[in-house]
């Protein structure tokens, strides 16, 4: 069975930048469609970003365009968030799981199983 395990969260201050991993065991992570998404303090969880099995064709949420970066390495089993010009409204924890594929180069932010990772608290503040 697929397990996702998040890593690289942490303190930062605004403006700063952090990458998130999310490691994949039990399967291939090219099998998949990966987004990751986030749960701030009192809110819901919100889709951020995905990127596809195949190709480039990342998707992000507007409050992240621009400032997020999502990225495969299959040889690695990872997925990467990487994060710039971070500001306090990005804090909470990030959390990975598989999501939606449009075809093989496609994605949508839309959890489509119950497999989720712990999650690493991500805390923006001076």
């Amino acid at each position: 069975q697929l397990q996702l395990v998040e890593s690289g969260g942490g303190l930062v201050q605004p403006g700063g930048s952090l990458r998130l991993s999310c490691a994949a065991s039990g399967k291939n992570l090219d099998s998949y469609a990966i987004g990751w998404f986030r749960q701030a303090p009192g809110k819901v969880r919100e889709g951020i970003s995905c990127v596809p099995r195949r190709g480039n064709n990342t998707n992000y949420a507007g409050s992240v365009r621009g400032r997020f970066t999502v990225s495969r390495d299959n040889a690695k089993n990872t997925v990467y968030l990487q994060m710039n010009s971070l500001q306090p409204e990005d804090t909470g924890v990030y959390y990975c799981a598989v999501v939606l594929s449009i075809g093989q180069n496609r994605c949508a932010k839309t959890p489509v199983s119950e497999i989720w990772g712990q999650g690493t608290q991500v805390t923006v503040s001076s």
